[in-house]
């Protein structure tokens, strides 16, 4: 049986002060989410990330007034940018 592929989401914010609030805002829904590193695959500044395996859309409803910057999923081998505008599904392969 194959075992089916978990993507995880990353979210990135133009400033620390933006990924505390959201980090705070995000735990307060109780969602599952882990603050890290930003994966060097994705920017080559120092700075911190919010990384959770589901609920993309939930945790996009809770920003409020938080900007994200960029959000990516990945899908276990390459990281996939998210258009902000369109929600939260990859671009298809035709666009």
């Amino acid at each position: 049986m194959q075992k089916l592929k978990k993507c995880s989401y990353y979210l990135i914010f133009a400033t620390i002060h933006d990924v505390l609030k959201a980090e705070k805002r995000l735990k307060e829904k109780g969602l599952a989410i882990e603050l890290m590193p930003i994966p060097r695959n994705l920017s080559s500044d120092c700075g911190s990330c919010i990384r959770l395996d589901d609920e993309i859309e939930s945790a996009m409803a809770c920003m409020g007034g938080i900007k994200v910057e960029k959000r990516y999923m990945f899908d276990g081998k390459e990281y996939i940018a998210l258009n902000l505008e369109q929600g939260c599904e990859p671009p298809s392969a035709s666009s």
